[in-house]
């Protein structure tokens, strides 16, 4: 597969952060499709494992095509995918990008989230030159808030009423870092 930006495999000491592969579709779907992992984004739930499957079929799509990283958060031992971390639009003339993650709800509070996400953060700085990163999250959703905040995330602003989702009016939550606040080993 032909991609725009190289995507390295990163590795700690209890995850793999690889490609999304084809295989991935059901376990990615057993994320997407619990109501309670997607309480706070701004989409539902999804219902049919065909929507895994074409998330999947998306996600090699955006990365033939544009500037957008997506690693599988992988578990070391077995290189099951228990969450994922997206990184998308991206501006690299501005050195700027936003980043998005999800982790499944059985592997949750275990740091798995924060030891993710600090290679990712540490690799777009120094290796990619970005100077900003941007996250878009529901101020309801405390434990993401405060993941962010480790790192050195500034919460800067509050779009009000920016998303509708099964009927309800949410708010984002909107955070920034810049390279020289990073916080690593948060």
């Amino acid at each position: 597969m032909s991609v725009r930006l190289p995507q390295p495999e990163l590795h700690t000491p209890r995850l793999h952060l690889r490609e999304v592969r084809g295989d991935d579709a059901l376990a990615l779907y057993a994320i997407h499709s619990d109501a309670q992992v997607m309480r706070y984004w701004s989409y539902p739930a999804w219902t049919q494992l065909a929507q895994a499957q074409a998330k999947v079929d998306d996600i090699a799509r955006q990365r033939r095509e544009q500037d957008i990283l997506v690693w599988a958060i992988a578990d070391a031992d077995s290189d099951l995918l228990i969450g994922t971390i997206a990184v998308f639009a991206w501006n690299s003339e501005q050195g700027r990008a936003e980043i998005g993650y999800s982790l499944h709800r059985d592997w949750q509070g275990r740091g798995l989230a924060s030891e993710a996400l600090q290679p990712v953060i540490e690799h777009l700085f120094n290796e990619r030159g970005l100077r900003r990163l941007e996250a878009d999250i529901d101020p309801r959703n405390l434990p993401s808030c405060r993941l962010v905040e480790r790192f050195g995330f500034q919460r800067e602003g509050l779009l009000r009423q920016r998303w509708q989702l099964n009927g309800e009016l949410c708010d984002s939550a909107l955070y920034g870092l810049l390279c020289q606040d990073f916080r690593p080993g948060s």
